[in-house]
Formats: C-alpha cells, structure tokens, sequence
C-alpha cells in the first residue's frame, strides 16, 4: 500500500474515516444493474428497452417519465424493492461486506436503495443507526456507525433519489443529507468505492467538495479524500487529483477481488498499532 496512503490508515485507526460507497458494492452480492431496471421500465410503459433508453436520453429521465404516467415512483419502488433483495446467506458470504464491518466506519454513505450494509451489520451482531432523511439526521447518535442512505431508501418512497427531477433537485447541495455529509467530509477523510467515476452525481459532489474548500482559503488544512478504482486511468487521476482527491488503484482483473485485496491490506495496517482507547469511540462532531 502506498505511503500516501498513511492519512487513511491512520484515520481508520482511530475511526475518524467516513466510507462513501457506491452500485460497485452492491452488485457484488447480485444485485440488477441499471439496465434490468431500463428493461423493466420500458416493459411497463409499453416500449422497446433500447428505443426506451435513446428516447429518454437516461435511466434517470426514463423514470421520470415513468411517474409522470403512472402517477406515481410506489409501483417502481415496490418493485425495485422485491428485486433488490439478497438472501442473507449471500450477504454472510460476501468477503467484500465482511471487511466492510471489521474497518468499523463511523459513518458510511451509500448512493444504494437496498439494505445489504444494514443485513451485514446485523449478521455481525453490530450496532447501527440508519440516517436517509431529516428526521433521522436530528436522531443519528455519534455512538454506533450511522448507515446514511444518501440516495433515499425503499422504506420511505419520498426520499428516493431516482427520477430525472430528483436528481435535479440535488444539484443545488443543499438538502439535509447534502448539508450532513458536507459537514462530516469538512473534518474528516472520506473513502470512495464501488464507484466508476462516470457518475456526474459524484463528480459533482467531489467537485462542489473541492470548491468549499477553495473558497474559504483553508484548503491546505483540508482532510485528503480518497477514491479506490479497479484499474489505473490517468485522465481520471489527473481530473480528481486537482480537485484534491488521491486515487489508489488495484492490481487485480477482478474489480471485486481488487477492492477486497485493498481493503483487507487497509484493515491490516490499521490494527498494527492499535491507538484508540475506546474500540467504539465516537466520532467528534465538526
């Protein structure tokens, strides 16, 4: 691991690091991609798949128009719920969620609807404290990991982050979520996985991060983030290293055994010199 890697190993160490984790982790229990939820969109209002997808322009823009037929994102949702769902047992035998919970994340961010990091907390006998609206912002405790469902979750339909005018209505960075996790990332590493980069969702939080920063004239003071991609892209590191953030790539072919093989060799190097007093300290608010 490299040593620019040190910030991160030491703040997972004294579990100040947040996780941001993205489709990637999900996928690798079985999870549909997008393009099952384009076919079953398309299926339900009457369309070919891919003269759906050119039409629309996106999933996003697909499923806004979904809802504005159905009058309703419930169906969807109901939907996406029942195909969502992993069987325990694929949850328990993923590797790739078993070193999620053992690096004990105070807080971890996920742009995923289903509740495989909640099952993987549960099958580990570990606390944990769901945050996906502004009630559970004002009721998150510092004293178990906060599962912070960044794109909404399917117990609650209204914040689902899913049609075109969702989407939209993030961009300006300012609902509760947003102003959470802007205050959490001000103070502390942030860890980005499963995520290809191509997401502008993501390259605009990493940038309107970045820009928080620059503007207040602080920005050497500023914790490093961190994004882990499968594969070295130099446009990708040059883009994102100006915006402050270090990319760490993996070795492997595999993009799941890759990021296993990372964050197995963070864990390890994060437990050589155990530091923190209490093994569930909180995080320090900002």
């Amino acid at each position: 691991m490299p040593d620019d890697l040190a910030e991160l190993v030491d703040a997972v160490r004294e579990r100040r690091a947040i996780l941001f984790a993205g489709a990637g982790v999900s996928m690798s229990v079985g999870l549909p991609s997008w393009q099952t939820l384009i076919e079953h969109l398309a299926a339900e209002l009457d369309m070919d798949p891919a003269e759906a997808i050119a039409t629309a322009g996106s999933h996003q823009a697909l499923a806004e128009y979904y809802r504005l037929r159905q009058g309703s994102i419930g169906p969807l949702r109901s939907w996406m719920d029942r195909e969502w769902k992993v069987s325990e047992a694929r949850v328990r035998a993923s590797r790739l969620h078993q070193l999620l919970v053992e690096l004990d994340f105070p807080i971890i961010y996920t742009t995923n609807y289903d509740r495989n990091l909640e099952t993987a907390y549960e099958l580990a006998g570990r606390p944990y404290v769901k945050v996906a609206n502004a009630r559970d912002v004002a009721k998150a405790t510092w004293d178990v990991t906060q599962i912070v469902k960044f794109h909404g979750d399917f117990e609650d339909d209204s914040s689902l982050v899913l049609a075109e005018t969702d989407y939209f209505s993030r961009l300006s960075f300012d609902s509760p979520l947003d102003v959470k996790f802007r205050a959490d990332a001000m103070g502390h590493p942030v860890l980005f996985i499963g995520y290809s980069m191509q997401d502008l969702n993501i390259r605009l939080l990493l940038h309107r991060l970045w820009e928080t920063w620059a503007r207040s004239g602080y920005e050497r003071d500023r914790p490093k983030s961190f994004v882990f991609m499968p594969r070295a892209n130099p446009v990708q590191q040059a883009v994102l290293g100006r915006w402050g953030i270090t990319v760490v790539t993996g070795e492997s072919d595999d993009p799941e055994e890759a990021l296993c093989v990372f964050l197995q060799e963070l864990d390890l190097r994060a437990k050589e010199r155990p530091s923190r007093p209490e093994p569930r300290a909180a995080l320090p608010v900002t």
